[in-house]
Order: C-alpha cells, then sequence, then structure tokens
C-alpha cells in the first residue's frame, strides 16, 4: 500500500467488520459491558464529534491513561476515525514520569481514568499546553465526563481522509534504558501485524475469543488485544485490573478464550501456583503466546506438560509494534524465539555490520512494513536504530542450521567471563530450570582483581530459603551450562524491578540507577 494512498485504519477494523455482518458480534468484553461492533462503530463516531467539539483536529495528539475497559478502544478508534493521534501511556507510573511523558508529548487533551486522576492532577497546572481534561468513569463533574460527551455527540460523522503513511498512533517506549521514547507508527502497521502474525502464524478467526493479559498501552497488546482479533471479527476480553495467577485464572474460567497472550514472568507465576490446573482455565483454549522478554526453556515446557497446551514464544519491539519472529503452531522448540516468518527479513550482523555464519552471536536487524517511523524529537536515536529499511533491535541472538533464533541477551547486558561471552539469559534458564527457583536475573559484576564474573539475584520458590540454595545452584548452573558461566555471587531477592510490561530493568541491578 503506498504512502500517498488515501487509508484509515477504522475502515478495515471496524467499518469493514460491520459491512461483513459482524455489526451484532461481541468486539471487546469487560466486567460490565459488551461492546459489539456495530456499537464501537456508532461509539467511535460519536468520539471522533467529541474530539471536533472539543476544537481538535488532524493531527492533534490526545494522551490515553487508561484502564483497559471497552471505553479505550472508543477513545482510539474515535480517535483515528477523526484523524488525531492518540498517546497511549503507561497506567503504572508515577507523577513525575507522567509529567514528562504529557511534556514531550505536547497533547493537547488528556483522557484519564478516574482512578488514576489523583495521580497527574497535580500536574495540569505546569503544562500549559494541555487544554482538555476528560475524566473516563464517573467524576464529580470538575472535569468533563467522557460517557456524558459522547451521550450528546452525534452518531454519524464522516471519517477524516488520512494516508497509509500518516502518523495514526504513538507509544512510548518502556524506558528500560533510560527516558521513554516516543514511537510514531503510521495507519498501516495495525493491518500489517494482523495479517503476517496474527492471520499468517497464529491461524486466528472470527471464531477465536482472545484474552491478552498485557494492558492495551503496551505494543504487544495493540496486537494481541485490538488489531489482530478485530483483522478477522473476533471478540477480545478485557480485565482492568492487574493480571495476577489468580485473576487471570478467573478469566479464563469465566469467559472461556481460545487464545490466550501472556508474558514469561506471568507464564512462570501461574505456574507456581498449586490452583493453575487445566480445570481451573479455559476448556476451549488452543493457543497461548507469549513475547516481552524471551521464555525460558522450562517454562515453556511445563506449561505444555501442565494445561496440555504449547506456548508460542516470539519477539517484538515497540518499534516494529509486535512480533516479528516467533515459533508457530505445530513447530515450537522451546529454549527459542523461532524462525522468520512471512512479512519480516532478519539479519545477524557483528561490530562492523557485517552479516555473521550460523551459530555465530550479532544483532538482530529487522526488516518489514510495521515498522515506525522514527522516535519523537530524538534524530539522533532515530538515526542510530532505523538505518535504512533495517531496524536495530539491540537483541544479541545466534541462529542455528534450521533457521532457528536463540537470544542470548540485550548488546548492553552481554560479557565476557575468561574471554568467552557469557549469555545473561542463558544462564537465567539454567537457574529457573532448578525447581527452587521462580525468577532469576543475571548481570556482569567486577570481582576484587576487576575481572568480569557473573553475579545472579534470584526469587525462590516459596519451599526453599536462600543460605541453603547458595552452593547448590551454583552446581547447578555449572552442570548445566558450563563451569565457567556459573554466577559467582547470589542475591536472593522477593521479587525483580521490572517494566510495567514484564522487562527486567537490569541496569538497576546492576547499580545504575
Amino acid at each position: 500500500m503506498g504512502g500517498a494512498e488515501a487509508y484509515n485504519a477504522v475502515d478495515d477494523f471496524i467499518d469493514g467488520n460491520v459491512d461483513k455482518g459482524f455489526g451484532d458480534k461481541a468486539a471487546f468484553v469487560d466486567a460490565q459491558r459488551i461492546l459489539t461492533y456495530g456499537e464501537l462503530q456508532t461509539a467511535s463516531n460519536q468520539m471522533a464529534n467529541v474530539l471536533s467539539g472539543l476544537g481538535l483536529n488532524k493531527q492533534s495528539r490526545i494522551a490515553m491513561l487508561m484502564l483497559d475497559s471497552v471505553d479505550f478502544p472508543i477513545v482510539y478508534w474515535g480517535a483515528f476515525r477523526a484523524g488525531v493521534v492518540p498517546v497511549c501511556l503507561n497506567t503504572l507510573l508515577t507523577c513525575d514520569q507522567y509529567h514528562y511523558l504529557l511534556a514531550d508529548s505536547e497533547v493537547e487533551a488528556l483522557f484519564v481514568c478516574a482512578d488514576l486522576l489523583p495521580v497527574v492532577e497535580p500536574l495540569f497546572r505546569h503544562l500549559d499546553g494541555l487544554h482538555h481534561i476528560v475524566v473516563v468513569g464517573d467524576g464529580d463533574n470538575t472535569y468533563p465526563i467522557l460517557k456524558d460527551l459522547l451521550a450528546r455527540a452525534g452518531d454519524a460523522y464522516e471519517t477524516v481522509v488520512t494516508r497509509a503513511r500518516d502518523i495514526a498512533f504513538w507509544l512510548y517506549s518502556s524506558g528500560s534504558t533510560g527516558d521513554p521514547k516516543g514511537v510514531l507508527h503510521k495507519h498501516t502497521s495495525l493491518q500489517y501485524v494482523a495479517k503476517h502474525f496474527g492471520q499468517g502464524v497464529l491461524g486466528i478467526s472470527h471464531n477465536d475469543v482472545v484474552y491478552s493479559a498485557a494492558k492495551l498501552f503496551f505494543a504487544y497488546a495493540q496486537g494481541a488485544g485490538m488489531a489482530i482479533p478485530m483483522s478477522v471479527g473476533a471478540t477480545t476480553i478485557l480485565l482492568a485490573e492487574r493480571p495476577t495467577p489468580c485473576s487471570v485464572l478467573e478469566v479464563l474460567k469465566r469467559y472461556q478464550p481460545t487464545m490466550f497472550f501472556g508474558v514469561p514472568t506471568l507464564y512462570a507465576s501461574m505456574l507456581a501456583d498449586p490452583a493453575c490446573q487445566p480445570d481451573n482455565a479455559s476448556q476451549n483454549l488452543r493457543l497461548c503466546i507469549s513475547a516481552g522478554e524471551a521464555l525460558p526453556e522450562d517454562v515453556g515446557a511445563n506449561w505444555k506438560k501442565r494445561m496440555g497446551v504449547d506456548i508460542i514464544d516470539g519477539v517484538g519491539s515497540t518499534e516494529m509494534l509486535n512480533t516479528f519472529l516467533s515459533n508457530r503452531p505445530g513447530s515450537v522448540r522451546y529454549g527459542t524465539s523461532g524462525h522468520e516468518f512471512d512479512g519480516y527479513k532478519l539479519r545477524l550482523v557483528d561490530e562492523c555490520g557485517a552479516d555473521v555464519d550460523v551459530n555465530t552471536i550479532g544483532e538482530l536487524l529487522v526488516c518489514g512494513g510495521s515498522a515506525a517511523v522514527g522516535y519523537w524529537n530524538k534524530p539522533e536515536k532515530t538515526r542510530e536504530t532505523f538505518v535504512g529499511d533495517w531496524v536495530h533491535t539491540g537483541d544479541k541472538y545466534y541462529r542455528d542450521g534450521d533457521g532457528f533464533y536463540y537470544f542470548c541477551g540485550r548488546t548492553n547486558d552481554m560479557f565476557k567471563v575468561s574471554g568467552r561471552w557469557v549469555s545473561p539469559f542463558e544462564v537465567e534458564q539454567a537457574l529457573v530450570s532448578h525447581p527452587a527457583v521462580l525468577e532469576a536475573a543475571v548481570v556482569a559484576q567486577q570481582d576484587d582483581e576487576g575481572l568480569t564474573k557473573p553475579k545472579a539475584f534470584v526469587v525462590l520458590n516459596g519451599a526453599y530459603a536462600g543460605v541453603e540454595m547458595f552452593q547448590t545452584l551454583k552446581a547447578h548452573v555449572k552442570k548445566t551450562v558450563g563451569p565457567w558461566k556459573y554466577p559467582r555471587w547470589i542475591t536472593f531477592v522477593e521479587d525483580l524491578p521490572k517494566t510495567a510490561t514484564g522487562k527486567i530493568l537490569r541496569y538497576k541491578l546492576r547499580g545504575e540507577l
């Protein structure tokens, strides 16, 4: 699809489904409401009228600080219809972090859940460009209430003409290596992900019911919870609260989804819960999917053994919007991120940019139609990451002779011990393969002689004590992945610092605060 060609994503994801006869079919279901595709079409028209009434024009930006409910797609797709650009914000940040994001994005309006309003309200007097605050949910009428604005808005709206390569929405990177970066995505990105990953790899159909534990502000969930199911007229289940093993199992049992999108830390936590059994989950579950971080081999194998369903693990990024490298149904090799699939091209390169041989570690580069246009207001970082048709992921991988890719770590997480490369992820996999370990993270640390060695941070399962496990785990790693790779130090912790999307903040473990 050419960049100059007229295209608005609502044509495919909403209006197209109504035209196919899915108007009365549930598009989104939360704990209080069911929203059909026909109702979403009407509500998105009303939302577009609300935005126009606020004086927002094509390419104006609004911030969405919203929990997962049917209001999220109403605001999101209403913005698309009006040619307005939604900026989706993490719901688990601090006041100072929101100040940075709202100032950086220069949004003119903020749509904020009532529960989150107290966190950001102190900022409003410091943001001169923020002209409109709209509360989603119940409020005291200090600010306009979304449901009241929608009720007064007309339900007819002529979709604004946009082009295929126009900026449609922003996401912010997780900030695991510094300040979050505004990632700019175009109108065609969602359909590209849906076609190549959702349909081409996962085989989703209109009969599927999808639940994504990842929240809709997260790039992974923009595909899992909206683009992929909406591309075929499927149904998405939404949970506003934080996904815990208990709450996720409740959703799986109550709504009986056919597809479940999770992250590795959640799968590991669920396996540690005795209640995580097939009888307490969905009897219709046909696929589980994982992304966000690499899935440890032991977690995948144990999930399949207990639940009887494979986890399809892959890798994606905010810059590529969603998964671009993946295992696939019927071809799962745990401990890998899978292999290349149609729609994306991959390369592994050395420090000079030359392609590396099979079984040789290199940085992963990806080329595909869902790539972002670049970063907001960060030209140097844009030039470093987006080089011609290729996006530099910052991930280190090697590829075996069968075309499967093995994750080794982030470029800045890799280190050498005795002159040989050590993959933190490989040591972490060895640690979590021991039944005592729930989670693990490995970083480099210098010993008293200035030599670099692995240091581990370990979260134990409840039945084990750290003092007695120190020597046991060191011996286990030596036996599993090699005698020079074992952690010289192990710190036992109650939890690991993570982003809201489940990525471990290794820079905090290294003391780089």
